[in-house]
């Protein structure tokens, strides 16, 4: 078992190589790609203890049940198979199988459920709750203003540069998933709370030479844990039990834009969804809205 180990190890590593170079993935894609082909390689090893171009199509087949048994959920069953299903196409793409063991084996639809909405009252509370007479207050303010009014990803809101601001213009540049870029405006309040910040990072920043707008303590970038956490601690403090996260924001304002009437293909651009399909699963409308709409149309 431990020379197959090995050769499982070898081959996930080429495929990690693969792609974040060729699929031109974010690292915290490729590392969700590695995580599930591990769970699936530990599986065949510990119950076949096969190499991996040895797995045959049960093999897979016993994985998915197994993946049912440990209680994973739908949307996680249907992720997991489909990393199993890349891999085998790497190995097919590298010529070290004639046929992949995955082709005809189908997941199971995943579950569409959409994360908790934040009411435009309740997003003000959780960012009112911040204190700005320091530093860090005054940081993590302008963070949740513009994680909310410009709908970002938590890993595009601690990425952002200084060379992304384009205040002149009303805009914020936005590198997105597969380092795709983005014009996004910015509301006035959101850019007043930024350029307090700034004033205080000018100091900050003056010996560490760093280009990230959002800067730790340590004068390095935030981590997405950071951005958890301090929106956790706000939304304790506004007295909120809904479970709030970077993507509550980015979701609420998503669902806000609609209800104030903008049409689905804006807010495709605002989020940087690449299909229009992701954008209607992240932006529901309630019953209320959808009458008003239907009644504007003449039939």
């Amino acid at each position: 078992m431990a020379q197959n180990s090995e050769k499982w190890e070898k081959t996930i590593h080429a495929y990690k190589t693969y792609i974040r170079l060729e699929k031109n993935l974010s690292e915290n894609s490729v590392e969700a790609y590695i995580r599930d082909i591990m769970v699936f390689a530990n599986f065949i090893l510990r119950e076949y203890d096969v190499l991996p171009a040895e797995v045959e199509s049960e093999m897979v087949e016993r994985f998915i049940v197994h993946l049912r048994t440990i209680n994973h959920s739908r949307s996680s069953q249907a992720r997991e198979i489909s990393g199993v299903k890349s891999f085998f196409n790497y190995l097919l793409m590298i010529d070290k199988i004639e046929s992949s063991p995955a082709e005809f084996i189908s997941a199971p639809k995943a579950e569409r459920t959409l994360p908790d909405v934040l009411t435009v009252e309740e997003v003000e509370r959780i960012i009112g709750c911040i204190d700005t007479t320091t530093v860090k207050g005054r940081r993590d303010r302008a963070m949740l203003e513009l994680l909310y009014s410009c709908g970002l990803r938590v890993t595009e809101l601690i990425s952002l540069k200084m060379g992304d601001l384009f205040f002149g213009e009303g805009y914020i540049r936005v590198v997105g998933k597969g380092d795709k870029q983005r014009l996004v405006p910015i509301g006035s309040r959101a850019m007043e709370y930024v350029m307090q910040y700034i004033d205080d990072r000018r100091d900050i920043a003056k010996s560490s030479g760093e280009q990230v707008l959002f800067l730790s303590n340590r004068r390095t970038k935030l981590t997405r844990v950071m951005v958890f956490t301090i929106i956790r601690n706000a939304t304790l403090a506004a007295g909120i039990t809904k479970n709030v996260s970077p993507h509550t924001f980015r979701h609420s304002f998503a669902t806000h834009l609609l209800s104030g009437g903008a049409n689905i293909r804006q807010v495709q651009d605002m989020l940087g969804h690449q299909s229009i399909t992701t954008t209607e699963i992240y932006t529901h409308l309630d019953p209320e809205h959808l009458r008003g709409a239907i009644s504007k149309i003449k039939l």
